[in-house]
């Protein structure tokens, strides 16, 4: 043969063997293919010069293939499919009866206009349930008569106090009845860092405003009817209180450890007037002045003209953060009718202290952000130079400030 001529000879691929994996793994892929789309007809024979014995026939992997799927779909279950309707139905199908509602712990019930009630779950921050309380009907039967056209109002059921708001939804008046406390709570309790609680502590012979900020059912009343406890419990002296509607009993006398006295009154605003209530205030002369809330321009220039002229003030604002609750004392106090620099002048003489409040988790627990000024006003004071500069870069100041309470050392070193 001459390998010279231009002629080459062809060179076919040398047959692939019927032995090899690949080509039984290409056979059982075909089986496969042809179970899924193909008309179910009998293979024909493979084209193997082998014995059955060393290779499966395309029958018997199509046997194979399908027992293995057989296998698999009889372990496998079929999810559930439910909708949301479906869902609901189930849950709402009958609510979990429970005893009287004095007796039941909760601090919020939701009141329907079909008159179904739904206290929060437990379970998660906000999740609720569905419930009945065995003497409901009296309850709500009391909860409409009290109503006199005011939608907050106080209803004392059975020697228990809830507030109570009113408001109209689409199908009628809807009603969220807050359970009181019977008592006030133990400031120490509340399970304040150590830090801050020793701080609030070292405040009782200061004069100033102590803001305790947050969201509507954070805890706000309670931690500061907490802490105006504590101080008439330490102190004594005389507390003047303007609420609407009263929350806390602290109305009493309280005896210091030196058998000192604290007074304190609890009163609502005359004629629905928080300015007449805080000059009534003043003129009592009182150490301490609680409001239950700045809402208004009066308010907040009425309770910084107290927080200036030696009283220690205590009230409550609705703010998401430490930051947004000083804007919003800010902006009331100019909204009075001085300037806005006059405005962050008398909000830094005032300021003593802001303490922003959330509850989370389940059971509920307090996360406390805060940033204090300097008691002595007659010292440097950052805060305060920040306050008067009208730029609430406040960050870093709390920052520093929750290191040194962190490690439980005093945040200045003069007061």
């Amino acid at each position: 043969m001459d390998f010279f001529s231009s002629k080459k000879t062809e060179q076919k691929p040398a047959p692939k063997s019927l032995y090899s994996s690949e080509s039984i793994r290409m056979q059982a892929q075909q089986v496969q293919t042809e179970t899924d789309f193909a008309p179910q007809t009998q293979p024909s024979a493979p084209k193997a010069s082998v014995s059955e014995n060393q290779i499966p026939s395309q029958a018997q992997s199509k046997e194979n293939l399908a027992g293995a799927s057989a296998q698999e779909t009889s372990t496998y279950v079929q999810p559930v499919q439910r909708n949301a309707a479906q869902f609901a139905t189930e849950n709402l199908r009958s609510p979990e009866a429970l005893g009287p509602i004095n007796d039941i712990k909760f601090s919020d019930v939701y009141i329907t206009p079909d008159k179904k009630c739904y206290i929060w779950s437990g379970k998660t921050d906000c999740g609720l349930k569905w419930v009945t309380f065995q003497d409901f009907p009296e309850f709500f039967a009391q909860m409409e008569k009290l109503f006199d056209g005011n939608r907050s109002y106080l209803l004392n059921y059975h020697g228990r106090n809830y507030r109570i708001e009113r408001s109209i939804a689409l199908e009628g008046p809807q009603y969220c009845a807050r359970k009181m406390p019977i008592e006030v709570p133990e400031l120490r309790l509340l399970n304040f860092p150590s830090g801050v609680y020793s701080h609030l502590l070292s405040l009782a012979n200061s004069s100033g405003l102590i803001l305790l900020a947050g969201a509507t059912g954070s805890g706000k009343s309670t931690t500061i009817s907490a802490l105006l406890k504590e101080y008439l419990e330490r102190k004594g002296g005389y507390a003047f209180t303007i609420e609407d509607p009263i929350e806390l009993p602290l109305d009493g006398v309280y005896v210091t450890k030196d058998g000192e006295l604290g007074l304190c009154k609890q009163t609502t605003p005359p004629d629905g007037s928080w300015e007449e209530g805080i000059k009534s205030a003043l003129r009592s002369k009182p150490r301490y002045i609680y409001l239950g809330e700045i809402r208004s321009p009066d308010v907040a220039s009425e309770a910084l003209r107290a927080a200036t002229s030696g009283h220690l003030v205590l009230s409550t604002i609705h703010a998401n953060n430490v930051s947004d609750a000083i804007n919003s004392l800010v902006k009331y106090a100019a909204s009075s009718g001085i300037s806005e620099e006059m405005a962050f002048e008398l909000v830094a003489n005032g300021f003593l202290g802001c303490i922003h409040q959330i509850l989370v988790g389940a059971p509920k627990r307090a996360i406390l952000t805060y940033l204090f000024a300097n008691p002595d006003v007659n010292a440097g004071c950052p805060v305060r130079g920040m306050l008067r500069s009208g730029k609430l870069n406040v960050s870093t100041l709390m920052e520093q400030q929750r290191v040194k309470l962190d490690r439980n050392l005093p945040i200045f070193t003069r007061f």
